[in-house]
Parts: C-alpha cells; structure tokens; sequence
C-alpha cells in the first residue's frame, strides 16, 4: 500500500521507521514542518523527523509546505494517489481538499475523546491519569472529532514523565499504525461521544510557573508533565531543573528550608514538601541545589526566594 506519512517531532519518527520498516507499505512521501529558527542564534533547524531520515539515508521525498491549504498543496500529494495519508503529530489541521484524497487516518496520543488538542500527554499527566493511550481515528475537519478505529494504552507510573510517555507511546502507536492499515477494510469505525470530549491547549512558556503556596504533588506533577519545556520555575525565575515529591506532612510556612542532604534540600510548601536536587539562576548554568544555597549564604529555617 501506498502511504503519505505527515509528522514532526520524534513520537511521528518513531511510527514512520515502523512504517518503512513493514514490506507491505511503501512511504511515498513525507510531509513535515518547516525548519525553524532554534536557540539565541536562532540557528534554522530542521524538524526531528526529516534529520532523523536524512541521517539514515532513507530515499523518501520530504515536502515542507508553509500551509496545506494551498492548490500546490493539494496537487502535489494528489499525483501521487495514496491509498492512505497517515497523520502523526503533524501540527496543522488538514483542509478538507486534502482529506478528500485518501482516508486520513491520525494516530493522537490520548484515548479519545478525552484529550483533543495539541498537548494530550502533557493533559494527561497533569489530570493525574491512571492510563496513557493512543487512538487511531479517522480524521475529520474538526480537531481530533473523527470516528475512531483502535485504540491502545498503558498504566502510567509514579516514575513517568512527558518524555517517558512520549517514547513509550510513540511504540505502541507504531504498533497501532501497522494494525490499523492492515486491517482497515474490516474496520467498522466508531464515532466519539462529543459530550465526553475534553479539550487541552497548546502548552505555553507561563504554564510552567509555580509556587510554593501550591500543594507539594501539585508541583511535582506539573514537573513530571512539563519537563523539558517549559519545564518549572519560580516567579523571580528561578529554574527548578530536577525535583521529586519528598512528603504530604503539613507545614505552616511555606518556601522554608526544612532539611538539607546530600542529593539537595527539602522546601516546604503549602502542604508537604519537595526535594529540589537542581537549581539554574536567571543567565546562570545549573546548578546543585546545595551549593545554590551555600552561595547565597542560606541554611535551614531560610526562606529559599
């Protein structure tokens, strides 16, 4: 079968090399992202998936159109008549000119309809899910509303965070990518309950603000879904770079070096307490903990900011 693949970022790249790798499917074109300025220097970089398939040398031809709702567009992957476009990741919504030309099936990393949108992992973690999952669905001109076709999931640890979860679904998506074309002609697609649908947002640099007035697990889990960005950092912008949840006891004062240890300090907040192993500094590198507070002179009983 004849496959336009559409994705960016590494889950997409996980779910092409499944793809390229099945004798079965032939990837006849990758459609991608832009290369976007990077970094102070704002150096062009290229998405994940097209280095990723440069740098194994792989003859697929990669097509970075600024908008899908164009006629070159649409002529373009036209020609070329798929038997199927499928849709990871991509980052932009497909104009029904496009959808018209195969089925587009999408495979979006929540169990839907929970979860529509552009950060359904990060969602996930942050409403404290038993269970991670992928759907494929396909896709409509409304945001992740098709009708279903399989589903897949997993029991979320205490130890996961965003990027676990991305490179653990990113697998079993692959997975699901593969089944799903298979067995395509004996699908019988399932429409969503719109009434159960939730929707997440695109995850912004001031989501990742916090304070110690919050609850100890409440930051914790906004750590473990915000990690690597935009990660977690106080109102004066200090980062806190890696940390775990440490206790629920109560506490009266809130910010207040409770203990310091070898692997860092332990702050109270509004209820419980966090041991914070890493610290960076406004325009500073980071830093352990400990010596944080060493070099601003702070020991137990300070108010950390």
């Amino acid at each position: 079968m004849r496959i336009v693949f559409m994705g960016t970022p590494a889950y997409a790249t996980t779910i092409l090399e499944a793809l390229l790798k099945n004798s079965d499917i032939e990837v006849i074109l990758l459609v991608t992202q832009e290369d976007k300025p990077v970094g102070r220097r704002q150096t062009l970089t290229p998405p994940h998936i097209k280095t990723w398939l440069l740098e194994h040398d792989l003859h697929v031809e990669i097509y970075q159109p600024k908008s899908l709702r164009t006629e070159e567009a649409h002529v373009k992957i036209a020609r070329l008549k798929p038997d199927y476009i499928v849709v990871a990741a991509y980052g932009q919504i497909l104009p029904k000119e496009v959808l018209s030309i195969a089925p587009c099936i999408n495979l979006h990393a929540s169990l839907l309809p929970k979860y529509r949108g552009a950060s359904p992992i990060q969602s996930t973690l942050l409403a404290n899910e038993t269970y991670a999952g992928v759907t494929s669905m396909l896709m409509a001109e409304g945001l992740d509303t098709g009708a279903m076709l399989g589903f897949t999931y997993l029991k979320i640890k205490p130890e996961h965070n965003a990027p676990m979860l991305f490179d653990l679904l990113a697998d079993v998506a692959a997975k699901l990518t593969i089944m799903t074309l298979q067995n395509f002609p004996l699908l019988a697609p399932l429409a969503q309950v719109n009434a159960n649908a939730t929707h997440c947002k695109k995850i912004k640099k001031e989501d990742g603000l916090v304070s110690f007035d919050q609850r100890a697990q409440s930051i914790a889990t906004q750590y473990k879904a915000l990690t690597p960005w935009p990660g977690v950092f106080l109102e004066s912008g200090l980062k806190l770079l890696d940390l775990e949840f440490y206790s629920d006891e109560e506490e009266t004062l809130v910010g207040v070096i409770k203990e310091i240890k070898a692997e860092g300090i332990v702050v109270t907040c509004k209820e419980g307490t966090l041991l914070l192993k890493t610290l960076q500094p406004i325009s500073k590198n980071a830093m352990n903990a400990v010596d944080y507070i060493r070099g601003k002179r702070l020991n137990c009983g300070h108010t950390l900011v």
